[in-house]
């Protein structure tokens, strides 16, 4: 209980639940583009135990972050998962049809874990910071966070109903992130503290990357389907 009234103690739950409500917003967009294609029963269940499953990795990352952001390679390969990531929620948006039953939930599911994970890289050493080796303030504060990512997950997949721009906008989000993650990289951050310009040309390269590669598959994926559509029609009937 002197726990609970200890004025630093909610000082730095408080930080925790800021830092997550600031630093989460691209992941809620990933829950959200995530879970858009699946049947409406099953959007709530991917947005909750993907959001579960992800601050639970983040609660164990957290322990490892500082040796891992040490590791030189991992964020590079950390930014090509992201670029991977965004390509394919991409090509979702163009396909038009929901996915079904549980293959697709999981999928979604993995898709949210996988993208947070690596997303979080960064995220939660601000978090272990601020929880200054407090194992329970740790977890306490990020179970916090859980309702409130799923309340920004859910508000997006909400606008992205009535505008489609968000998506795309989404997607390029990825390829930002993915670009900042490929810049700090320990095996390159020596040599990149003196590329000022890089550190924004590279981001905004990531954006138009995702979005160039994952419409232009699209459109060869849309390409294919007609062309089998109208195959199908030229076929005599038995």
């Amino acid at each position: 209980m002197s726990l609970l009234s200890s004025a630093e103690f909610w000082i730095a739950l408080s930080q925790i639940i800021l830092i997550n409500i600031v630093l989460s917003g691209d992941n809620a967009v990933v829950i959200a583009m995530a879970s858009r294609s699946l049947p409406p029963a099953q959007q709530k269940k991917a947005i909750l135990f993907g959001s579960v499953g992800a601050i639970v990795l983040r609660v164990v990352l957290t322990f490892f972050a500082v040796y891992l952001l040490t590791l030189p390679y991992l964020k590079l390969v950390g930014a090509a998962l992201l670029l991977w990531i965004g390509i394919g929620l991409l090509q979702e948006e163009d396909e038009g049809k929901s996915m079904e039953g549980h293959a697709g939930l999981a999928a979604a599911i993995k898709t949210i874990v996988v993208a947070d994970l690596v997303m979080s890289l960064d995220n939660v050493v601000g978090v272990a910071a601020a929880a200054k080796g407090n194992v329970p303030l740790l977890v306490f504060g990020l179970v916090i966070s859980i309702p409130l990512i799923i309340f920004g997950s859910t508000l997006i997949l909400k606008l992205m109903d009535r505008f489609p721009i968000i998506i795309v906008l989404g997607a390029a989000l990825l390829g930002w992130v993915a670009g900042e993650m490929a810049m700090t990289d320990p095996s390159i951050v020596g040599w990149a503290a003196n590329q000022h310009a890089l550190h924004t040309v590279v981001p905004a390269l990531g954006a138009m990357f995702v979005v160039a590669i994952g419409k232009w598959l699209s459109t060869r994926r849309g390409q294919r389907r007609e062309q089998q559509l109208q195959a199908t029609k030229k076929q005599p009937a038995v």
